[in-house]
This record gives structure tokens, C-alpha cells and sequence, in this order.
């Protein structure tokens, strides 16, 4: 499961299975987890996160797009 970025204590990743959907990214803190479809940027599902904390995670993916779509491409593109 590569990391694409970590901020602060965000780590932001796929899974090596992830091809077969949509592009997204994964994000976790601790036991918490989200996921992020990517274009556009749209709340998958969560577990854990609040919804202030959620909303940070969002502006973050956002900020962060091309540099999601550049690594799942570089990863997942034969």
C-alpha cells in the first residue's frame, strides 16, 4: 500500500487493489480512516472522523489533487 503523503498526522495512501475502482485516496490517523473519490474531490465514506476533522481532510485532498491523480496514474497505469 503506497504512501503518497503524510501531513501532519495524515497519512494518505491506496491499496496495491484499488485499480478496479474509481481514483480515490485513502486517509488514516490512528484508527481512523476516510476515503476521498478524487475528481471530483467527494467524501467516500469514513469511520471515525468527525465532521470538523473531515472537513480539514477535504481542503487537504483538494490541495493535494494532482498530486493524488499523478501517483495513482504512476502506480496503477501499465
Amino acid at each position: 500500500m503506497p504512501t503518497i503523503l503524510i501531513i501532519g498526522p495524515y497519512r494518505f495512501f491506496f491499496y496495491a487493489n484499488d485499480r478496479r475502482e474509481p481514483m480515490h485516496v485513502h486517509v488514516e490517523r490512528d484508527d481512523k480512516k476516510a476515503k476521498f473519490w478524487i475528481t471530483p474531490v467527494v467524501l467516500a465514506s469514513t469511520r471515525g472522523f468527525r465532521a470538523g476533522e473531515l472537513t480539514k481532510l477535504h481542503a487537504l485532498v483538494r490541495e493535494h489533487e494532482a498530486t493524488f491523480e499523478e501517483a495513482w496514474h504512476a502506480h496503477f497505469d501499465d
